[in-house]
């Protein structure tokens, strides 16, 4: 979109509903007390009768919070969206989310993630709003924000955060997340000093923004921007770019259109687009939690996805994207390659270019501008950055309902490996063995962690990458196979495989296993298995006995009653499914 072009010059089409047909004219335009009092409230704000009566009411959900760096600039993007809505004719009204900074929350953001979707739903439920523009990008706020979108079904259109420019240090390029693990390593085996890793601290993450790698934000914010969701391929525009600004003041006025023309979420999204997204997620090596992720938003709309749908589309698509962690260049980098645009015309023998944006374009349209300026940052299809799929599904007797792998991002000779299991419950006991010198345990053992998935964690956090062992890391191993109910963060590599379903906390085949039992592993064979006979697990299955939950009250013990398992989104039971909500009453 040119910066000299408005929308409503470029693409609107005529509005199709009357004033008296917004909703927003129940609470204000109605007869009677009620609506004279909803009158009344609003001009003690100081706001005319003129400036919120039949003009379209747009909610601004912004997960803006001091706790939460990736969004320190989401209170400045708020006022450029305003001001876009009051360009187009809109009334803007901000209401604040729930913020989930990805490292400040504890245990998990993801313990959270469904309690902002809930949230979500019911802030455009229970005010007078008639559009929406979502105001996030940290990895849970996305599909927290659009799972209650999609549940509510308003016009909607996502705003990303925006990654965080680039970093380096002594001359190498600095990701965060992939680099902190790295330079932790290093500095737990002795190679870098004390003084060093603070400097590198205080320059790993130098602006706001999510983090500058292909993690779970910015493949988040792919995802849901191949969907359509977002005015096209605004995902890769960094954070502090100016862009940025004109991009947050371009949805504002967008979002007053869509309310004229009701174009909701259900209108946009098909399984056509479902797949769009799936094949950009990757060749972008998007991050193993998309797997939860994407599954929960496909299914809040009422579409078909599965692990098995990740799997197949990987053997496909190969990764294109050169991004750390499974390459080598940064979010910025991939802006002024040619962005999400440019990725996606590699792809285009492989889209479904009919599935229209929240423009109303199409996707063949949008794509019409894309440029690719940079060959090495987004490759050719002939050319791709790894010979490894970007995510592969594995079945067997430990993970009966899957368990999942970045194999761009592990070591290929793990990739088929036979070890014995050390095994630990739960993360004080990791993080207490792998320091214990008298471990017993070498660079084939097979690290596995439990206790760490949606109900036995709580929350599932992102202990997957399982720290090395100290005595190890000194002799120079730097990966080994680890195995988890966890996750991993996006921005972190290793032969690591996660997402082991069912959990062990619910009696899944991943609670029997035991120190000194051998574990296969085989990648090319989609396999992770335990070599132990069936009478054996019998016994263990019959000695078994279920943990005490860890919590008795609260939102806490809500989660772990209704949370599903990995492979079906760990979404609550009770909001995937059911009738229509009705509107509230108003009386």
């Amino acid at each position: 979109m040119s910066s000299s072009t408005s929308l409503t010059e470029e693409l609107l089409p005529l509005p199709s509903r009357r004033p008296e047909e917004l909703r927003s004219a129940r609470w204000y335009s109605a007869e009677g007390m009620r609506a004279f009092a909803h009158r009344q409230r609003m001009q003690q704000m100081g706001l005319r009768r003129e400036e919120f009566m039949g003009r379209p009411v747009i909610a601004i959900l912004n997960t803006w919070s001091d706790l939460s760096p990736c969004h320190a600039h989401l209170r400045e993007r708020a006022e450029a969206v305003k001001r876009g809505i009051i360009r187009a004719g809109g009334h803007p009204v901000e209401l604040p989310a729930l913020s989930l900074g990805e490292v400040m929350v504890k245990p998990t953001t993801m313990l959270y993630r469904n309690l902002l979707a809930m949230e979500a739903e019911e802030l455009l439920r229970q005010h007078p709003i008639d559009g929406a523009v979502l105001l996030g990008g940290c990895d849970k706020t996305t599909p927290g924000l659009l799972m209650g979108a999609l549940s509510m079904d308003l016009p909607a259109i996502f705003c990303p955060a925006g990654p965080m420019l680039n970093s380096s240090w002594r001359g190498t390029r600095v990701g965060a997340g992939t680099h902190t693990m790295k330079y932790w390593n290093e500095y737990r085996a002795g190679k870098l000093s004390e003084t060093e890793l603070v400097e590198i601290e205080g320059i790993s993450t130098r602006s706001p923004g999510t983090c500058n790698t292909m993690g779970t934000a910015s493949t988040m914010t792919s995802i849901v921007d191949a969907l359509g969701l977002t005015l096209p391929f605004a995902s890769s525009i960094p954070a502090m770019d100016s862009a940025h600004t004109r991009m947050a003041s371009a949805c504002g006025e967008r979002i007053v259109e869509m309310a004229w023309e009701d174009l909701k979420p259900s209108r946009l999204l098909t399984q056509g687009s479902v797949r769009n997204a799936l094949h950009v997620d990757v060749a972008l090596s998007g991050s193993t939690n998309a797997a939860i992720h994407f599954i929960a938003i496909a299914r809040r709309a009422g579409l078909s996805i599965s692990l098995d749908d990740f799997d197949a589309i990987a053997r496909q698509t190969p990764i294109l994207a050169n991004v750390f962690p499974a390459g080598n260049f940064l979010m910025e980098d991939f802006y002024f390659a040619g962005g999400l645009g440019g990725l996606m015309s590699r792809l285009t023998d492989r889209l479904d270019l009919g599935a229209r944006n929240v423009l109303g374009q199409t996707l063949g349209e949008a794509l019409e501008r894309a440029q690719i300026v940079d060959e090495d940052v987004i490759r050719p299809l002939s050319n791709p950055v790894s010979a490894m799929p970007a995510i592969a599904v594995l079945h067997g007797n430990l993970a009966p309902n899957g368990a999942v792998i970045k194999p761009s991002a592990a070591t290929p000779e793990l990739l088929v490996h036979r070890g014995k299991a050390v095994v630990f419950d739960g993360p004080a006991a990791l993080a207490k063995g792998v320091e214990d010198p008298d471990l017993d345990v070498d660079e084939t053992s097979v690290l596995i962690l439990r206790g760490a998935g949606p109900v036995g964690a709580p929350g599932m956090p992102e202990w997957g990458a399982l720290a090395l062992p100290k005595k190890l890391l000194a002799k120079g191993v730097r990966d080994m196979v680890r195995i988890s109910d966890a996750r991993m963060s996006g921005t972190h590599y290793g032969t690591c495989v996660l997402h082991v379903a069912p959990e062990s906390h619910v009696g899944g085949p991943l609670a029997l296993v035991q120190t000194g039992d051998e574990i296969v592993l085989d990648v090319p064979n989609r396999r992770l298995d335990m070599l132990v006979d069936e009478a054996e697990l019998d016994r263990r299955r019959a000695a078994w006995k279920e943990p005490p939950p860890l919590y008795g009250r609260g939102y806490g013990m809500l989660f772990q009653r209704t949370v599903t398992q990995a492979d079906k989104g760990c979404d609550f039971d009770f909001l995937e499914h059911g009738p229509p909500t009705a509107e509230p009453g108003i009386f």
